[in-house]
């Protein structure tokens, strides 16, 4: 087959999928808008999305619906991009968000201002304590934690050159470290402050709000737009660093700018949501084996095939359980083990990106 036929044909497949992916998309934001304990009609919900029905209905679409499914959206798009970016970047098939520590990190943060520094704690009238949560407190020591977490690998990293299997080795190093640490203060925390922790660290879709959301769409866009112009550059870098430098890239400034984008991008969504495991890994995966490795198709179909992830995990934690909603991160975490272990011991090992 010609070659201009063969390119023809497989950027017909790309749009397709594109317009497929983003079909799905719309489809699971309106499915599940009706998906809930509430027992509201269908009329009730169109008119709850723009304040125009019951004063409860109002309330449970607004404050409740609509920011949750906005949250996916953020969510599944956000860590499906790092971890696109990742895997490119270091060149391994394994590297994602969690890989480099910045989760672990955000909950090591976490735990410090609630056990710690008690943001999470809330005294009462009779001596007791409650788990209600200073979110933005928590948020904040979360973000901070992440962030110094990413600039202390990339500063690191710097010192070899930005070896994508030193940076590797770092996150998994650092990873451990935070999770060591996180353990060790949850031993000695009160069983209030334990469950507050414990908590926390789900991932959950229902604890922001759209003024939450919107801060992190500006993140996201930004995070996009800039990636998306180191496209072509990581195109030639899938065939190596000499023959990515041999066509202008300047691959070590390439590498760091990308890592940090990434990296402060599952930052900012991680010390929101919480984590949500695995979408970093299975988006790109699955893009690479349907659409192959440019990426100006591979990062918009992996941001939309994460959004997709998130949607279905969460319609389906809403549903398990009637009257209550399961962790988000839980449902990611059950669907993409296998899906890892499938990586791992596929007959390329997860080591094919052309």
């Amino acid at each position: 087959m010609p070659n201009n036929v063969y390119v023809k044909r497989l950027n017909k497949k790309r749009i397709i999928t594109l317009i497929v992916l983003s079909s799905l998309v719309v489809i699971f934001f309106f499915a599940s808008l009706f998906i809930g304990s509430s027992s509201l009609t269908f009329s009730e919900t169109i008119k709850g999305l723009f304040g125009a029905s019951t004063n409860k209905a109002n309330i449970i679409m607004q404050n409740i619906r609509l920011p949750r499914l906005v949250a996916a959206l953020i969510a599944g798009a956000g860590l499906a991009l790092a971890g696109t970016v990742m895997q490119t970047n270091l060149n391994n098939p394994m590297a994602s968000p969690a890989t480099l520590g910045v989760s672990n990190a955000a909950v090591l943060g976490a735990n410090i201002a609630i056990i710690i520094l008690s943001g999470g704690i809330v005294n009462t009238n009779n001596g007791t304590q409650s788990g209600a949560s200073n979110y933005y407190f928590v948020t904040f020591f979360a973000f901070l934690f992440a962030v110094g977490s990413a600039l202390l690998i990339l500063g690191l990293s710097k010192i070899r050159s930005f070896n994508p299997t030193t940076v590797i080795l770092i996150g998994v190093g650092l990873t451990s470290l935070y999770s060591a640490i996180t353990t060790l203060i949850q031993y000695f925390a009160t069983d209030v402050k334990l469950a507050a922790a414990v908590y926390w660290s789900f991932g959950d879709l229902g604890r922001v709000t759209m003024k939450d959301n919107l801060f992190l769409v500006i993140i996201l866009v930004l995070s996009f737009i800039g990636l998306m112009f180191f496209s072509n550059s990581y195109n030639a870098m899938l065939g190596g660093d000499e023959l990515a430098r041999s066509l202008g890239v300047k691959t070590d400034v390439t590498r760091l700018i990308s890592l940090l984008i990434a990296s402060l991008l599952t930052a900012a969504i991680v010390s929101f949501f919480g984590v949500i495991g695995f979408i970093g890994i299975m988006a790109p995966h699955i893009m690479r084996r349907i659409i192959g490795n440019d990426h100006k198709f591979l990062i918009p179909c992996s941001c939309l095939m994460g959004i997709v992830i998130v949607q279905f995990s969460d319609g389906l934690a809403r549903l398990i359980m009637s009257g209550t909603s399961l962790p988000v991160g839980a449902v990611t975490a059950i669907i993409g083990a296998p899906f890892f272990l499938y990586i791992v011991f596929s007959k390329d090992g997860g080591r094919k990106y052309a």
